[in-house]
């Protein structure tokens, strides 16, 4: 299976999500989005920070969907490492990049304000728009 190696390393688990939990985490990413793009005119650091959640839950409703978790310590990096199995090689750079962005995002919203600029932020919300169609379509097959 092609998540054993992070199963064996419990940096994910097994778990049974109802339906109705995966909508829930669609609809959470779908207000992330929005958010974040009425943000984009007052403030990038919470536009990016805001984005970037978009894509955390939308990769979560995906997990669960397959039937997974992310392991809660380094939940975000677990996710991602998921993803990137879970994608394939035709998203191997998108999700390389929302990876790097995780640790940009942890030093915009705990150590330095302002650090995000505009044409960062506009770059995630793009790709995370991109990002959660995605994910909502394959969900929905």
């Amino acid at each position: 299976m092609k998540y054993d190696s992070l199963l064996r390393s419990r940096r994910i688990h097994k778990q049974k999500v109802s339906r109705k939990q995966i909508g829930q985490a669609l609809d959470r990413a779908q207000r992330d989005l929005r958010t974040a793009q009425v943000l984009m005119g007052q403030d990038w650091d919470w536009t990016f920070a805001v984005a970037y959640d978009a894509v955390l839950q939308a990769s979560r409703a995906y997990m669960f969907g397959q039937g997974f978790r992310p392991a809660s310590h380094e939940s975000h990096k677990n996710t991602f490492a998921f993803m990137q199995l879970a994608m394939g090689q035709d998203y191997e750079d998108l999700i390389s990049y929302f990876d790097r962005m995780r640790n940009k995002r942890n030093q915009a919203i705990y150590d330095m304000a302002g650090l995000i600029t505009e044409t960062e932020a506009r770059s995630i919300l793009e790709k995370a728009e991109s990002f959660v169609k995605v994910i909502c379509e394959q969900l929905s097959e």
